[in-house]
This record gives C-alpha cells, structure tokens and sequence, in this order.
C-alpha cells in the first residue's frame, strides 16, 4: 500500500513539475504590451495617464484623510467644489497641474514634478 501512495505522488508531482516548466512566466511590463499596447502606442499613454491619475487620487485620498477633512472641507479650502475633490480622488478627472497643485498645499503636502526628456536631439524650439 506504501508504494502505490509513494509511486502516485512521484507521478503527480513529476506533473506539477512538467506543467511548471512548460509554463512562460511573463513580467508586468510584458503583459502590458501584449494585452495594452507598447509603449509610444496612444493605447498606452492612455492607460499610463489614467493609471497616474488612479495613482494620485488615492494619495489625495489618503492624504485627506490623515488630515481628518472631508471632500466638502477640502474644496472650500482650494476654492471647488466637493465633487471636483471626489472626481480627483477616482481618477476620473484630468485636472491642471496648478488644481492638483492647490490641493497638495492646502494639505500641506510636498509636490515634486519630474519631467524626463529621452532624446535632447529630437526638440525643435520654435
């Protein structure tokens, strides 16, 4: 009977083992290729910008929250209104720098704006 369970779990892991190998493991960055388009393709700014701007709200979010304030509270400090700070917080708003900018202060948080330039050779100045 030991041998039989012994020789059963052999064949079962010597799939588990096959079915691993065989198995292509893909990394974040190779699936949004395939299934998002790559990058320099409009499919995928689109996606980047609107995974930014989820990125952002949450920190908006998380921010306010830690601050103890409300989304009321918070545009009253900023000058919009409550469903300016709500569609920020979703990422359904594609809202100007300066907005986004005025809602780091109030909040007394430090903004960074990084900006990468790939290839200095390719801008033209007008």
């Amino acid at each position: 009977m030991k041998k039989r369970d012994s020789s059963r779990k052999n064949v079962e892991r010597k799939k588990r083992t096959k079915t691993m190998e065989t198995r292509k493991y893909k990394t974040l960055g190779e699936l949004e290729d395939k299934y998002i388009g790559k990058l320099g393709t409009p499919e995928r700014e689109r996606y980047e910008f609107e995974l930014s701007m989820e990125i952002l709200g949450e920190k908006l979010k998380k921010i306010r929250k830690e601050k103890n304030l409300t989304q009321e509270q918070l545009g009253k400090l900023i000058g919009v209104q409550k469903a300016q700070i709500s569609k920020l917080e979703s990422g359904a708003s594609s809202a100007t720098i300066s907005t986004i900018i005025k809602v780091f202060r109030a909040l007394k948080a430090k903004v960074k704006l990084q900006i990468e330039i790939e290839d200095v050779n390719e801008l033209a100045i007008l």
